[in-house]
């Protein structure tokens, strides 16, 4: 457990400000910023890709992934009935805990049923509320498969967001490094570029979508999309999604999903270890 710690250490000092103070152990005053609700930017990622929510120093947050393995179109609407539309069917599943290291830097740990680990760093550079006119983010991450013992992948990335109306959009330019792990003589590295909306329809009700184009570099198999709609009710946001792939770190996206005709049900869910502020 030590190397993956020192390796998240890492992490933290390529993405934080030189000049940063020392990590804010106590919780943070009354009246914390990060505490309160955004009502436009409700939780840390949209279905796959990362937002630019802040988590306030000192707390933590948790996630569930989930996706069935099933193809929602195999067979006849019989056959996706009796399977409870891949309920039935095998699944992959991911855990992921982050923890507000100081205020605008988060760090976490993100695993998933195949036995990958992503460990991540995310540094807030400037935000909307600050009166800047994009929200802008720096993030690294390490990411290797069996454990975090072989297949090493780094990822750096630049999350930028904006308000419009009722509506959040993303941008994310990332760059995977040796996302491809076959020794096949094709491109070694990706370079993705995050696209992603949430749009809000109701107090506390949102429709979600996420799509991850590959623009150079390795890039088998088709670009990830993902398609969604949450609810929050406190610290909780329960989301249903439609993908087709199962990619939840940025070495799975950098493979892409199955085809744009292969469609799987799945849901996250995120739980907040702190009262949000209204």
């Amino acid at each position: 457990m030590l190397r993956p710690l020192l390796v998240l250490a890492l992490l933290v000092s390529l993405v934080a400000p030189a000049q940063a103070q020392p990590p804010q152990t106590s919780p943070p005053a009354a009246g914390d910023p990060d505490t309160q609700v955004d009502p436009l930017q409700p939780d840390f990622t949209l279905v796959a890709l990362p937002t630019t929510l802040r988590l306030p120093a000192g707390k933590w947050a948790f996630r569930v992934t989930h996706r069935f393995t099933r193809d929602l179109g195999a067979g006849d609407f019989g056959d996706a009935l009796s399977n409870l539309f891949g309920l039935d069917g095998g699944s992959l599943v991911g855990l992921e805990v982050r923890y507000g290291l100081r205020p605008g830097t988060q760090v976490g740990l993100h695993r998933t049923s195949d036995r990958s680990i992503q460990l991540f760093a995310q540094q807030s550079l400037v935000t909307e509320t600050d009166g800047a006119p994009l929200g802008v983010d720096a993030l690294a991450t390490l990411e290797g498969a069996d454990n975090l013992s072989e297949h090493y992948r780094g990822g750096f990335g630049a999350l930028l967001s904006k308000r419009l109306g009722r509506a959040a959009l993303y941008a994310e330019p990332i760059l995977v490094l040796n996302a491809n792990t076959l020794d096949d003589g094709n491109d070694d590295h990706t370079l993705m570029l995050g696209l992603g909306a949430r749009i809000r329809f109701r107090s506390s009700m949102y429709l979600v979508a996420d799509y991850t184009p590959r623009v150079a570099g390795y890039g088998p198999a088709a670009d990830q999309m993902s398609f969604g709609v949450e609810s929050r009710r406190g610290g909780h946001l329960f989301q249903i999604t439609v993908s087709n792939g199962f990619g939840t770190t940025f070495g799975q996206l950098a493979r892409g999903g199955t085809t744009y005709d292969q469609w799987y049900l799945g849901f996250n869910l995120s739980r907040k270890f702190y009262r949000p502020d209204r």
